[in-house]
């Protein structure tokens, strides 16, 4: 898992989190059942009853005639929408790259799609002597493309071994693809695997 997506799934998982608690509690107050079951609300929580509001009237309207208050509320807002946008655009910045050319140069009508290749490149990789499973991923563009390798290695597996076979895989793959380069980051992990007792 590369570090875009590591990043990507805490963010939703701290948003999702923190919306989902807020929800629950907003709901137990609506449905009135601190009240019904006997419980306590959390310290300073607003929302204990149904005819409760998150923001009392008096602070919505406390600064609603000042000249200031509009203009940061707009500019909070576009800021907010901003930053959402400048996501939503990185994330299509990373989505697999598709149809790829093959050869250097380019031949016409000759594409190999990225699924095809990723597939190739793991297969090829789960042959070499020490690998229990891989996967492979390719990601970016046709023009700024690289790769994610995951090798699970058996127990008895040698590291540096697999990475040299696996240079040899990916010059494989260039010769194949007639393409100079495809930088890859290469992930090991060792196979779960039961401890031997010395005698």
């Amino acid at each position: 898992m590369n570090s875009h997506s590591v990043l990507n799934r805490t963010l939703l998982t701290v948003a999702g989190l923190v919306l989902l608690g807020g929800g629950l509690l907003a709901l137990t107050g609506a449905l009135d059942l601190y009240r019904k079951w006997n419980l306590d609300p959390p310290a300073d929580w607003p929302l204990t009853s149904p005819h409760d509001t998150l923001v009392p009237v008096q602070d919505r309207s406390r600064w609603t005639d000042e000249g200031w208050w509009w203009p940061t509320v707009i500019a909070a807002l576009t800021i907010l929408t901003a930053l959402a946008l400048w996501w939503l655009l990185a994330q299509l910045r990373h989505r697999r790259p598709g149809p790829l050319p093959v050869g250097n140069p380019p031949c016409d009508g000759v594409e190999l799609h990225d699924s095809a290749l990723a597939d190739a490149l793991a297969a090829d990789t789960a042959r070499l002597p020490g690998v229990h499973e891989a996967h492979a991923n390719l990601i970016g563009h046709a023009h700024h493309l690289h790769a994610t390798v995951d090798l699970t290695l058996e127990a008895d597996a040698r590291p540096r071994d697999v990475l040299q076979a696996l240079e040899i895989t990916l010059h494989r793959a260039l010769q194949s693809t007639g393409w100079e380069q495809l930088p890859t980051r290469a992930t090991l992990r060792v196979s779960p695997h039961r401890p031997h007792r010395a005698e």
